[in-house]
């Protein structure tokens, strides 16, 4: 059971990463369209600005939830390397322990949110609900809390995976 919720995990971080740089790809080629339109030829695209805020949104939320598993995640890494030893496997408890309420926020509100907005459109894009707009936020805490059971669980991916960073020792 381990080994298929961590080959689970494995591909759910492969997605993220995926999604993640699609949506920046996609941003990077988009904004200069709409610069060109603009400034060359003095008729602005109403679309590359709001669609690369969209973008982003996915791109943020997605990519830190991998960045997260990876154990790249700044605010993660910057606190618990900032005390002594001594005092680091009871504050990676603690973070993990804010994470997941984090996380809960993130599912619980970002649902609410979606949900209040369903009907609404985006002007640029009226086929597009503001709701699934904003799904990245709650879709992105199930995730990062997957990957918080995952670390509590199995403990971090080893080195040699598709997980690059080498996890905080805690003794």
């Amino acid at each position: 059971m381990p080994s298929a919720f961590r080959r689970a995990m494995d591909v759910v971080y492969i997605a993220c990463i995926v999604i993640s740089a699609i949506a920046m790809v996609i941003m990077t080629l988009i904004i200069p369209y709409g610069v060109f339109t603009r400034y060359v030829l003095n008729a602005a695209a109403a679309w590359p600005e709001p669609l690369s805020v969209l973008l982003m949104v996915v791109f943020s939320f997605l990519g830190g939830a991998a960045c997260y598993r990876a154990n790249a995640h700044i605010s993660v890494r910057f606190l618990v390397d900032a005390v002594p030893a001594s005092a680091q496997r009871a504050l990676v408890w603690l973070v993990d322990a804010c994470m997941v309420g984090i996380c809960l926020f993130m599912m619980v509100y970002g649902l609410q949110l979606a949900s209040k907005v369903w009907f609404q459109s985006v002007p640029e894009f009226p086929f597009l609900s503001v709701g699934i707009t904003y799904l990245p936020i709650p879709l992105s805490g199930l995730i990062t809390l997957l990957f918080i059971v995952e670390k509590l669980w199995i403990g971090h991916p080893p080195p040699d995976s598709i997980v690059y960073r080498e996890p905080i020792s805690a003794e």
